[in-house]
């Protein structure tokens, strides 16, 4: 059985989410209006649903004070908090629970985690949900859709959103005499622009990388995988579609290593990738909104700009969340896809967006006046929410696991100077190649 990757930056970007997040960095966004919905056809009686929420510290009290308005205003449902295990580890706790028959109503699930999951009969389709929402599904940014979709069905409601872009450090910049990058600019003037912002001497690096070959590791070649006209996996399905794009995203890769301008992240959670930018020792860090409070919190004087790129086109990723409903009968699937139904209203998405660390799920929520002035609180802010008309998720596909796990070993060899691109991506490719053959 494959061992299951990490969600993108989980640990660290978890501890920040949790601790703070957003809401560490801004003022209280403000009193706002909730909206009730219907309730599905569940009236009469109470019915008691679970959710396993996967959340610590401050997500976890962002979903408890949610949680307590749904059930103060729909007096015929009952949501109940439980799970006892952060996000990290759901996708083995869920999987164990639908082994044994006793699992909750809904359940906090990574993306990349919901096609394995889905696979079980008990994952409630809500295609029809979404498409009979008060926010029309069209208005949900389409990573959202898209990281719930499974071969066209919704197979899950949107939780939690983000996007990749480049943070930079304006004063290793002045010292080095390098000017700021703007959208639009090159993976070539980024190369030349992390060579004359290494400083050996003072112990300086020009950008990071982490380098355990887990998903943190992966899921940052995507976007230049696909700036490239490659895919994942081949429009045929049988082998992956990144062959030839991914040698010459290596060589970008390599670039950096041969210029000793790339510092390698050791430990899977990023976190000592992350605290060499902190410490005023990184120039370029390419990263999630998740980390801006942290850096904030530094002092770093910083400045936000989209993923370089080789086409002049934008591009980046997404990782989004899910909430996934699991069928105990049609009252309690009813009841939690009334509370999915409110939760992602926009009233209650800028809550939980300002409180636990997440992008509007929807340009609704976006246009709302919590979330402007949440953006002009935090410099930068708006570069990410601005990524996400861009933004691609990773495909939803059984075999992603393993194709992930043979690009991770691909890129560390190159990090860590052990292989060429060519000759990495070859082993990558026939690897991967292999998984997709597999019957599923």
């Amino acid at each position: 059985m494959t061992a299951r990757h990490t969600r993108p930056g989980s640990v660290s970007r978890r501890a920040v989410l949790r601790t703070g997040a957003y809401a560490a960095a801004a003022t209280s966004a403000g009193p706002l209006l909730s909206a009730c919905g219907g309730d599905d056809g569940v009236t009469g009686h109470s019915v008691t649903i679970e959710l396993w929420h996967g959340q610590t510290q401050a997500g976890k009290a962002a979903i408890r004070k949610l949680v307590a308005e749904f059930n103060r205003t729909h007096p015929t449902i009952r949501v109940s908090l439980g799970g006892g295990v952060p996000a990290d580890a759901m996708l083995q706790k869920v999987t164990a629970a639908l082994a044994s028959g006793s699992y909750p109503d809904i359940a906090y699930v990574f993306g990349s985690d919901l096609t394995s999951i889905a696979r079980s009969p008990k994952v409630v389709d809500l295609t029809d949900m979404v498409n009979s929402g008060p926010t029309p599904w069209d208005r949900f940014w389409p990573p959202c859709r898209a990281a719930v979709t499974v071969n066209s069905r919704v197979r899950a409601a949107p939780a939690l959103l983000d996007s990749l872009a480049v943070v930079c450090n304006k004063r290793l910049f002045a010292k080095a005499g390098v000017p700021l990058p703007r959208a639009g600019w090159t993976w070539t003037e980024f190369i030349e622009s992390a060579k004359a912002l290494t400083d050996p001497d003072a112990g300086a690096f020009g950008t990071g990388w982490p380098g355990t070959g887990n998903e943190d590791t992966v899921w940052r070649l995507w976007p230049m995988v696909w700036d490239l006209g490659g895919e994942v996996i081949s429009g045929d399905g049988h082998s992956v579609g990144f062959a030839d794009s991914g040698v010459k995203a290596l060589e970008t890769v390599a670039a950096l290593v041969k210029d000793r301008s790339v510092y390698v992240g050791p430990k899977p959670d990023s976190e000592e990738m992350y605290r060499v930018f902190l410490s005023d020792r990184m120039g370029m860090v390419a990263t999630g909104p998740w980390e801006l409070p942290d850096i904030v919190q530094a002092g770093i004087d910083y400045h936000v700009v989209p993923l370089p790129s080789y086409t002049a086109r934008p591009v980046t990723i997404s990782g989004p969340d899910t909430w996934t409903v699991l069928d105990n009968g049609s009252a309690r699937v009813g009841a939690a896809r009334t509370f999915l139904r409110w939760l992602m209203q926009p009233a209650q998405d800028v809550r939980w967006d300002i409180e636990a660390g997440s992008l509007p799920l929807s340009r609704t929520t976006q246009a709302l006046l919590p979330w402007t002035e949440q953006s002009r609180r935090i410099d930068g802010l708006v570069v990410f929410t601005e990524a996400l008309e861009t933004a691609r998720v990773r495909p939803n596909h059984v075999a992603y696991p393993q194709i992930s796990q043979a690009l991770g070993r691909a890129i560390t060899a190159v990090l860590l100077g052990l292989s060429t691109p060519a000759a990495a991506m070859r082993d990558c490719t026939r690897h991967a190649d292999a998984a997709l053959l597999i019957p599923r």
